[in-house]
């Protein structure tokens, strides 16, 4: 590229993140009116445009999926139950319905991909917290934002740490000692920060009427069918690699996807049609659009270059590269969307890598898993960074975006500044303690 493609494409995508974030336009008009533009000015070509759906095919076959299994369980009335089950739980208190919906979203999460359990898990959410006279957005948000941490439990939890966990060949026990208490660590520290950021809801308190019948399960043959789709989709997400077929987690949502539609024909419930209508195209979309903008960004060169650089800073301290990763990737994927920013990383990284003679070349193809102990950090801090990076803003993680548009379309629009009142203040303490977390993973090296 050369240096004003270099600058135009900077400055669309500033552009681009700047009229989402003072909301002067709708967030997915802003992203295709900057695809567009970059596409017209010959930056980004059709090859181009090829490699960042390919990248993103992914994250948006898990949230496909996640939509229209979760359309399914809301026809069978499952979510009515459980909301009714949560508000008795609560005892008409705001503390006890934040802590429970941390303590309900976060085990989902640890078996399914963070947007699928908002998409999920949000009719409850919003049922109780209107129960309880209280604004669902904070809720929700914080919803959105356990999710994404919560997804750090398990290496099929988060979209990004599973690009990089699959990426150097860890396994899904593997991953269980290496990272999963790191996300349990992420989840808590968000509990004694409710209070400040939702007084409204923490403090709220109301006398609930005399526990009335649960709701019925409607249409309990169906629902026992959505069930069965739903225990397929988990199992599947988690043995689903070891099957001669290598299902990853994409695939299986395809496949729950492709069944849930299925019983809802077999049925005849409601037309095919309405559920597929039903489903969020306008964040799928937008995603895709912001996919385009990071290849464009990543065709600059920028990221790739630090490889070099980090080099030329660090040598061979990793600790402190872990630590530089940590950071810049938490800062990038704040703003970036943390799926593609993951992607562009683990380049930059295997680079870095390869420079500092801790692996050889071959390294740089896919495939390669010998990676030496004092490397696996450094990896582990690019999943803290992205991860808990992406919920800084609305638009650092899928779940978050999932998590506005389920916002607009209960009537509370949610901007990229009321966001931040939420997602900063919990980021920065969670890369905080994930820093501290990676220094310890290498002085139990020493």
């Amino acid at each position: 590229m050369t240096d004003f493609q270099i600058t135009l494409t900077l400055a669309v995508f500033g552009a681009v993140i700047l009229a989402i974030a003072i909301d002067a336009i709708d967030m997915m008009l802003a992203a295709l009116v900057g695809v567009c533009v970059l596409a017209v000015s010959g930056i980004l070509g059709k090859s181009d445009v090829g490699a960042a759906l390919d990248t993103a095919s992914g994250p948006l076959a898990l949230l496909f999926g996640g939509m229209v299994v979760a359309r399914m369980l809301a026809m069978t009335g499952l979510f009515d139950r459980l909301g009714a089950q949560i508000l008795r739980a609560t005892r008409g208190s705001g503390r006890r319905y934040l802590i429970l919906l941390v303590a309900l979203v976060a085990p989902v999460c640890a078996l399914l991909p963070n947007a699928t359990t908002v998409i999920l898990l949000a009719p409850v959410i919003v049922g109780v917290a209107r129960a309880l006279k209280v604004s669902f957005v904070g809720p929700l948000v914080i919803t959105a934002i356990v999710s994404n941490s919560a997804g750090m439990l398990t290496l099929v939890g988060d979209p990004a740490t599973f690009l990089v966990g699959s990426s150097i060949g860890m396994s899904f026990v593997s991953y269980l000692q290496k990272v999963s208490l790191a996300g349990l660590l992420a989840v808590l520290v968000i509990v004694p920060l409710m209070p400040k950021l939702l007084p409204e809801v923490w403090n709220a308190q109301i006398e609930l009427a005399p526990a009335a019948p649960l709701p019925p399960v409607r249409r309990p043959v169906f629902a026992g069918f959505a069930l069965v789709v739903l225990a397929i989709m988990v199992t599947l997400f988690l043995v689903g690699e070891e099957l001669p077929a290598h299902l990853g987690p994409p695939a299986v949502s395809i496949l729950a996807a492709t069944l849930a539609l299925l019983v809802i024909y077999g049925a005849r419930i409601e037309p095919v049609e309405n559920v597929l209508r039903d489903v969020d195209w306008k964040t799928l979309v937008f995603l895709a659009a912001i996919f385009c903008l990071v290849q464009a960004f990543t065709k600059t060169g920028l990221l790739q270059g630090l490889s070099i650089r980090l080099h030329g800073w660090f040598g061979t301290e990793f600790a402190l590269v872990a630590l530089a990763l940590l950071t810049g990737i938490g800062l990038l994927s704040a703003v970036l969307a943390n799926i593609p920013v993951v992607a562009a990383s683990l380049i930059m990284t295997k680079g870095y890598l390869v420079a500092a003679e801790a692996v050889p070349e071959a390294a740089l193809a896919a495939g390669f898993t010998d990676w030496p102990a004092a490397t696996v950090p450094v990896f582990i801090a690019m999943m803290f960074g992205a991860t808990l990076g992406g919920n800084a803003t609305l638009i650092g993680a899928s779940a978050n975006i999932v998590s506005v548009g389920i916002c607009a379309r209960e009537g509370e629009r949610v901007s990229f500044m009321r966001f931040m009142r939420y997602g900063v203040p919990i980021t920065l303490v969670q890369l905080a303690v994930s820093a501290l977390y990676v220094l310890a993973m290498y002085g139990l090296m020493r």
